[in-house]
């Protein structure tokens, strides 16, 4: 029987590769994990989901004094204004903290951290600074990067036209920030800025924004974010970018062809989405091949085609969401460790934490419907007691259930904490619940939730306060 150095080695200390590694040690398997950056976290913690959430945060609770929407409820602030220093200043505070509160975790469960970029140089080998190790299991976490635009090139330290970190760093609000891609982190950040006072204009190359989501919730969305002040420039792809001293001048043109035009901005941001992180691992020396979207293949259980190596998170088919990533990393250990660790793909919360925010789980309406015979249910916030108490008419619930069973095949949310509310509608939806189970299950009241109860009453029509 071989020596190891260990029994296994995650590759990537991201929102998958932190967890797997944990919960490998937990299960007495002894543990190192690979990372080459300077804390752990990944992009999430360290320049994702955490400091764009600290940011989105700090800026709404900015909107609503600088908006008016606090003076409405009785509380007047006669003098303010930004501080963008101490603003960001608390967005790193926060990612101080969790990811050194990951380096603590490790300490505690005795994983060892090998600080460095691993690269495979054999089976069941990898090279990190110059060093080889060795592991019984290894397991590949490495997340994924910015995709690149064509003609477009991101220099983030020049501040004009940047990728999803650099817009975290800016130093000042932009006058117009011109985001490219209408999806999920183009929406959060440009929010973010809007709300401090920029002009955004959102340039997405489909008809509409938020691709994958559910129509009726991305139609609804496009609605109330162009009332918040977005502009939008849909159907519309972008063919290059000029610095022109302290502006960028973007060309655009119709994505079904059509003359080209000119936007100029002060700030650029790319956002068309992210590619597995592969380059560099030395997968041509164990033989492991990438699909046709650049991922690492597995089977259910998070196994490559190469014996001891396995994939988890945003380098394996699926979306790319850290709370994904987090449920694989749990699987693989277990997995490995001769459990029986099991992801279900198909109850995967996808959140958008823009104003309101907006939430979904399972299938979308139209996905349901290739399917077989539905039947849906909605209730808007507006009718909801605590969404109208608090001011936030805006959005509805949407449930929708299989036709014949009842049985919910999909959650649809806006709402001011619909990333909150969600985690009700996957729970439902794990343990198989129809519509009926939802709707009489007791809500508290006066809840943000109620909406849901009502909405899965509204699927056999009979809510009650609408």
């Amino acid at each position: 029987m071989a020596d190891f150095d260990y029994d296994v080695l995650v590759i990537g200390a991201g929102p998958g590769g932190y967890v797997a590694a944990i919960r490998a040690a937990q299960l007495g398997l002894k543990t190192a994990c690979a990372e080459s950056r300077e804390t752990l976290g990944g992009t999430c913690l360290n320049v994702g989901c955490i400091p764009s959430k600290a940011l989105l945060h700090a800026s709404e609770l900015y909107e609503e004094a600088a908006g008016g929407a606090l003076a409405k409820l009785g509380v007047k602030i006669d003098k303010m204004s930004l501080d963008l220093d101490t603003m960001q200043g608390q967005r790193k505070d926060a990612v101080n903290g969790l990811t050194g509160g990951i380096e603590f975790l490790f300490k505690k469960n005795k994983v060892t951290w090998l600080k460095g970029l691993a690269s495979f140089t054999g089976a069941n080998t990898v090279e990190v600074a110059g060093e080889k190790v060795t592991a019984k299991n290894i397991v590949i976490a490495t997340g994924s990067s910015v995709t690149p635009l064509p003609g477009v090139e991101v220099d983030n330290k020049k501040g004009l036209i940047v990728d999803s970190t650099g817009a975290l760093e800016l130093d000042k609000v932009p006058d117009h920030l011109v985001v490219i891609g209408g999806g999920v982190i183009g929406l959060e950040l440009g929010s973010v800025w809007r709300r401090l006072g920029a002009k955004v204009t959102v340039v997405e190359f489909l008809d509409q924004i938020l691709p994958g989501m559910d129509g009726e919730v991305r139609k609804e969305a496009n609605k109330i974010f162009k009332k918040q002040g977005f502009d939008y420039k849909l159907g519309t792809k972008v063919t290059g970018a000029k610095v022109k001293g302290k502006h960028v001048e973007l060309t655009v043109e119709p994505a079904a062809g059509g003359d080209a035009a000119t936007i100029e901005a002060d700030c650029v941001l790319v956002s068309i989405g992210r590619r597995p992180n592969t380059e560099g691992l030395g997968l041509d020396k164990i033989g492991l091949d990438l699909n046709g979207r650049g991922q690492i293949e597995t089977d259910h259980d998070f196994a490559t085609r190469v014996p001891g190596v396995w994939a988890i998170g945003d380098v394996i088919p699926g979306p790319m969401l850290a709370h994904k990533a987090e449920d694989e990393g749990i699987a693989v250990a277990e997995n490995i460790a001769g459990l029986t660790g099991i992801v279900n793909h198909d109850v995967i919360p996808s959140v958008v934490y823009t104003s309101p925010e907006i939430a979904g789980v399972g299938l979308t309406e139209e996905a349901a419907k290739e399917r077989g015979a539905v039947k849906v249910g909605k209730f808007p916030m507006l009718a909801n007691s605590r969404a109208k108490t608090n001011h936030e008419p805006d959005g509805f619930v949407k449930v929708i259930a299989d036709a014949e069973t009842d049985r919910v095949l999909g959650v649809w949310i806006i709402a001011s904490v619909a990333g909150t509310m969600i985690a009700q509608a996957a729970q439902a939806m794990e343990f198989g619940a129809s519509s009926e189970d939802i709707a009489y299950t007791c809500h508290a009241h006066p809840t943000h939730s109620e909406a849901i109860k009502e909405a899965a009453m509204a699927v056999t029509g009979k809510p009650i306060h609408m």
